[in-house]
């Protein structure tokens, strides 16, 4: 994308949002030009099943945020997330002395080709690498380092973390895509360009937990050392609490939403006698509305998203072991769900721990800036993480659906080195 502008687009259960950035010519710095966000369509948990119902949806979405941003935008870089990823780490190893020396200074060659033997791992037919994360790399033995290029050694290693997603899913993507008359950049894992957008270092490095609170799914990426050690789907989320008010209410999931967004708590002790107002269900049928008290509405609320964090817990031990006894930086809520009253309290109680904030991508300047909200934290973080595309480097590798190949930065952190997936 040539023309100063990076598009990212999050297609969600329940929302599609864009956010569209330019880059400040004199600084070289990303601004938000315009955003949009409409209702989803041709989704469920995350995963397109009707192309031309999402293709519409999504065609709309980007609409608006072209009217607001006073611009046309021609390719867009989009996320996924959800049960179609997978990840695994894995570990590989490379000699890098010469036959006539016993130490050789480690090149960029000897870092790709230890890469290289750590994805070596068979990789199901039905899927497609999607990232390959470096998360450690050590030399003769010593481990902890970030950059090995021109240290002194015999021996080099690496540690990556590798995600993979269904191949169907993503030529749905590239299809919904391209039917929409846009070119695609990229597919990136959702909660990875949330990162980009929220998080901020010594969180990385310290270990922290990024739980993406979706309307079909919530996503689960665990950090440690600046880098990736697990990544994991929950296969519910914002829907079932709608569901619960629907079914006990007596009412239409519209307006069990309506009234979820309108009026929702997670956190029954936060209420207080002067802020227990009355909720109207609406009537069905020619019955008349009636009327729940909003502490009641709650109780419905917390005990699902209660389960919803409680299940997070257990697969986060499972899924990581004795490593979630490293990680001592925050707990961080992004997603729709994550803007629901009362959830920071919840998920203190939950977690046994006050490390618990809501991931809020920070002020990057624009006319509006009503994306400085947790569900606009993947699309802030596919424009920050991709704003080499505005520049129109790298348009050969468009719609491999991968992220794009940046130059590598000494002294750089690795996780900023996520999108140099070296393949």
């Amino acid at each position: 994308m040539a023309d100063g502008k990076v598009v990212g687009l999050d297609i969600g259960t329940s929302m599609i949002r864009v956010a569209i950035g330019e880059i400040d010519p004199d600084t070289g710095n990303i601004r938000i030009a315009g955003t949009a966000s409409r209702k989803s369509a041709g989704l469920r948990n995350g995963v397109i099943v009707n192309i031309e119902d999402a293709k519409n949806a999504i065609k709309e979405t980007i609409d608006a945020a072209e009217q607001n941003a006073g611009t046309t935008v021609e390719s867009v870089i989009t996320a996924i997330g959800g049960s179609q990823i997978e990840s695994q780490n894995s570990r590989g190893t490379v000699p890098v002395s010469s036959a006539n020396k016993s130490t050789k200074e480690i090149s960029r060659a000897d870092v790709e080709r230890v890469i290289e033997c750590a994805t070596a791992i068979k990789v199901p037919d039905d899927r497609e690498k999607l990232h390959v994360i470096p998360q450690n790399y050590i030399v003769d033995g010593i481990g902890g380092i970030q950059d090995p290029i021109h240290r002194m050694g015999t021996r080099l290693e690496a540690e990556v973390h590798i995600v993979t997603a269904a191949k169907t899913i993503i030529q749905n993507i590239r299809s919904c895509i391209s039917r929409s008359d846009y070119i695609l950049d990229g597919v990136m894992l959702k909660t990875l360009a949330q990162t980009q957008s929220v998080c901020h270092q010594d969180e990385m490095e310290l270990g922290s937990i990024l739980i993406d609170m979706g309307a079909g799914t919530t996503d689960v990426l665990l950090l440690l050392k600046g880098a990736p050690i697990g990544t994991f789907s929950i296969p519910v989320g914002g829907n079932l609490v709608t569901n619960d008010i629907s079914v006990v209410g007596g009412i239409s999931t519209a307006a069990a939403e309506k009234i979820k967004i309108e009026n929702g708590c997670c956190w029954v002790d936060s209420i207080t006698k002067d802020t227990d107002l009355d909720v109207i269900l609406p009537g069905v049928g020619g019955r008349a509305p009636e009327i729940m008290k909003k502490s009641q509405l709650a109780q419905i609320i917390q005990a699902r998203v209660e389960q919803i964090f409680t299940l997070v817990k257990v697969a986060l031990k499972k899924n990581v072991g004795d490593s979630i006894k490293e990680l001592s930086g925050n707990i961080i809520l992004t997603g729709g769900g994550a803007m629901m009253e009362g959830v920071i309290d919840l998920a203190q109680k939950v977690f046994h721990t006050t490390s618990v904030r809501l991931g809020v991508p920070e002020s990057l300047g624009g006319i509006e800036e009503d994306y400085k909200r947790p569900d606009f934290a993947t699309v802030i973080g596919l424009v920050l993480a991709n704003k080499s595309l505005a520049s129109g480097k790298d348009r050969s590798r468009r719609t491999k659906g991968r992220p794009v190949h940046k130059e590598k930065q000494k002294g750089e952190s690795v996780l900023k080195k996520i999108f140099k997936s070296l393949f």
